[in-house]
């Protein structure tokens, strides 16, 4: 029996975005970790377009959005069969290129093809180009020299924030929260009253701050142990944020015995790593915030990577409670003018750098000559 060629429904598009949008599309984002793209496929939403993830045969990550183009089903309930991504309502396979393979009984080959995203899978994520695919360039994914170096040990994690991305750049430019959320681990008084400085440094905003002559608070003492140093230990400590676009900050952060030379101390002298803070829009009110830290002692103890991992996840959903509510009173209160204070400065300019992109992209798309976010070759 010869199947009937299948007709095309007209449906409405999916929502590729708006104009009051308030992320950048022409970048990489963080999508996910390595081992959330298994065996299933991953449905994920990112600035507003929900997208399915998914390995093909040979072990390559692709990105499709979840749209099946027969009945409109999410492709994330399906299955990987080879190299295709097959529905699970009514058995429609589709190319990685979003176009359609084959189907039980049926023909679809005049099917239309829907979006594919681009994906890079390095230094241990999943990235994913939510905007012109045609502006893809991997040499503009954000460079991590440590995820590339034996010198440095990673753990990290992920959470789900129902709150604007923006507040948790917000929260990590200003580290003054410190002692106030975090109070029994990062957290000291002296962190309020070192001064802050602001400043911008090529395509990144830096706030930094050190505290001289201190004691470290728990979780810098567990540190200094990790690292073989007296945990009390007299130590100067430093603080450095760094935003780059569209939403990524590192903090380089760190203890050294008080008295050689701080950040610039010898290794043997100090514990130093680095905060790494991805943070991926989902919608106008929530992110995927991709947490974790790198650090250049003791690299090959896997029991202090797992006790770091455990005691900064705590730390961070201290901030995932602050910030949701935070939300809340912000939603209740739209028309509400906030303070802002020398501290805010870094979220301030980080913000502005956002907006600035955002308008080059939208002045693009009316007809008007725009880059892509640049970042140092990946």
């Amino acid at each position: 029996m010869t199947a009937a060629p299948a007709t095309v429904e007209r449906v409405p598009a999916p929502h590729l975005g708006s104009e009051t949008a308030t992320w950048p599309v022409n970048a990489w984002y963080v999508a996910a970790t390595p081992d959330e793209v298994a065996d299933k496929p991953l449905g994920r939403q990112i600035c507003g377009q929900r997208m399915v993830f998914f390995r093909r045969g040979d072990g390559v990550v692709s990105a499709l959005e979840d749209f099946c183009p027969h009945r409109g089903a999410p492709l994330s309930l399906g299955f990987v069969r080879g190299d295709t991504l097959v529905c699970g309502y009514h058995g429609l396979a589709l190319a990685c290129s979003g176009r359609a393979d084959n189907m039980p009984g049926q023909r679809v080959g005049n099917f239309p093809a829907i979006r594919a995203f681009p994906v890079i899978e390095r230094y241990g994520f999943v990235w994913v180009w939510p905007g012109d695919p045609e502006r893809a360039d991997p040499a503009h994914l954000h460079h991590l020299p440590w995820a590339e170096s034996d010198d440095w040990a990673y753990g990290g994690g992920m959470y789900h924030i129902a709150c604007d991305y923006r507040l948790m750049v917000d929260n990590l430019m200003d580290l003054t929260h410190e002692t106030y959320v975090h109070a029994s681990s990062i957290g000291q008084k002296e962190i309020d009253e070192a001064p802050v400085r602001t400043r911008v440094e090529g395509e990144e905003i830096v706030t930094s701050r050190t505290m001289e002559g201190v004691s470290a608070p728990p979780f810098w003492r567990m540190a200094l142990r990790g690292a073989g140093l007296p945990e009390d230990a007299i130590v100067d400590r430093w603080q450095v944020c760094r935003f780059t676009l569209p939403s990524h900050v590192m903090i380089e952060v760190g203890v050294a015995l008080a008295g050689n030379g701080g950040q610039d101390a010898p290794r043997e002298r100090k514990a130093a790593s680095i905060v790494v803070d991805f943070i991926t829009p989902e919608s106008e009110t929530s992110h995927w915030y991709f947490w974790g830290m790198t650090r250049q002692f003791a690299v090959e103890d896997a029991a202090l990577t797992a006790t770091i991992r455990e005691g900064q996840g705590k730390i961070f959903s201290e901030d995932l409670e602050m910030l949701e509510k935070q939300q809340r009173n912000l939603l209740d209160h739209p028309g509400r003018r906030l303070l802002k204070l020398n501290i805010d400065a870094g979220g301030a300019r980080s913000r502005l750098l956002i907006d600035r992109v955002i308008a080059g992209e939208r002045a693009r798309d009316a007809g008007s000559p725009g880059e892509p976010i640049a970042r140092g070759k990946g």
